[in-house]
């Protein structure tokens, strides 16, 4: 149930998220950092020899972990492949009074999230070559 609350009266404070684990290939994308900075850091990951990303986006912010795993796929000619999962995450968002007026109350709300699972494959092209290799001497 939603309800309104009136901005003169109290003010917002939207509670963080619940985070999945802090792992070193976990991304976390937001509007607020920017692209290439996000960009580069998956990008390095992906030189140190990490396997597998994980991008997780929440609402506003999905269109662009979409963007992100698809600019590092191509960046990385194909050697890579994405798994989407989306879920819904309960968000919970406080009201505190601004006079002494009022009581506090909190509120809580749904909100859209994407997981992206980035898995990179360095051998993969070559491997895709082979197979079309086997394929043709096959057929001949």
């Amino acid at each position: 149930m939603t309800q309104n609350f009136d901005p003169e009266e109290f003010q917002i404070r939207k509670r963080l998220p619940p985070l999945l684990p802090k792992r070193p290939n976990d991304v976390y994308v937001t509007n607020k950092t920017s692209f290439k900075a996000q960009l580069d850091r998956c990008q390095t990951l992906i030189e140190k020899g990490e396997s597998e990303i994980y991008l997780h986006s929440l609402g506003a912010a999905i269109p662009r972990a979409l963007n992100l795993s698809l600019q590092i796929q191509k960046a990385n000619s194909n050697t890579v492949t994405l798994e989407t999962q989306t879920s819904t995450v309960e968000l919970t968002d406080d009201f505190e009074p601004i006079t002494n007026e009022g009581t506090e109350s909190s509120q809580s709300r749904l909100n859209s999230a994407v997981h992206i699972k980035i898995c990179y494959n360095p051998n993969r092209p070559e491997r895709e070559n082979a197979l079309a290799a086997a394929a043709s001497q096959q057929e001949q």
